[in-house]
């Protein structure tokens, strides 16, 4: 179906091993593109969520993402706070948003009570919802770059909403690691492109500037398949004016699996 096409995802080789395998088993040739670089607010992020456990008493921690679970624990062990944190986090009733989220908590022998059907925002407020929650209260460490649907979501529900920080993102700086990319997209040899967040889709426009306007990235990518992992990465995606096709499972292989319905519709 997609034997010997190019596919590319907006994520780093490390953080791209399902999909490399996914694509590979296709016989189709997959691209890494790292688009965002996190920049953590150091290791006083781990003081900050034990004194917020501390002063809070939150009843449930939601984990949004891996790379905040990650960056989470490494400053915890640069600290030697790492059984604090774990401790802490023990001490809550842990959401997960979707797999790869859930197996970087569990590989640190922090149990997992929860993970929605939809790995997304709107999968979380549904198990909120579920578990009549009403009056609760939950963590939330995340990006600073997120928006706030989440938390308006839960409040919606009657849940009361503490958010922290723990780091920013911007645009991956190493423009190297695009070269090939670069090549193969100026001569339409790209034929999908998986885009994995919103900011992913900002970052992806600001690397690719030093070489093309926005204009021509439209066009050129008029030429490809263009996945959006879910619907907060398909709004940014439209305020560039570039069509995209939103997986219905938001995850890397319910977006690979867009891409093969793609092409076999085509």
């Amino acid at each position: 179906m997609i034997e010997g096409k190019t596919i590319a995802i907006t994520r780093s080789k490390d953080d791209s091993e399902e999909f490399i395998e996914l694509v590979a088993q296709q016989n189709a040739n997959p691209i890494t593109l790292p688009t965002i670089e996190l920049i953590s607010k150091g290791e006083k992020i781990v003081d900050e969520f034990l004194e917020t456990i501390e002063t809070q008493n939150p009843d449930f921690s939601v984990f949004m993402s891996s790379k905040a679970v990650k960056l989470l624990i490494e400053s915890a062990r640069k600290s030697s706070k790492f059984s604090a944190l774990q401790l802490a986090i023990a001490n809550t009733i842990v959401v997960a948003v979707g797999p790869k989220t859930r197996e970087v908590l569990e590989n640190e022998d922090i149990k997992v009570a929860y993970m929605p059907e939809r790995h997304s925002s709107v999968g979380v407020g549904e198990v909120f919802t579920k578990l009549n929650a009403i009056g609760k209260k939950v963590i939330v460490p995340r990006s600073g770059a997120s928006t706030p649907f989440l938390k308006n979501l839960l409040e919606k529900i009657g849940i009361n909403v503490v958010e922290l920080y723990l780091y920013d993102v911007c645009a991956f700086r190493d423009p190297t690691e695009w070269n090939e990319f670069r090549q193969l997209f100026s001569q339409n040899k790209i034929d999908g492109v998986i885009f994995t967040s919103a900011s992913s889709v900002r970052a992806f426009f600001e690397i690719m500037a030093n070489d093309f306007s926005s204009e021509q990235l439209v066009q050129s990518l008029l030429q490809t398949k263009v996945i959006a992992i879910g619907p907060f990465t398909a709004d940014e995606l439209k305020k560039f004016n570039v069509q995209n096709i939103i997986a219905n499972v938001h995850t890397v292989k319910g977006s690979v699996d867009a891409v093969l319905e793609a092409f076999s519709l085509a």
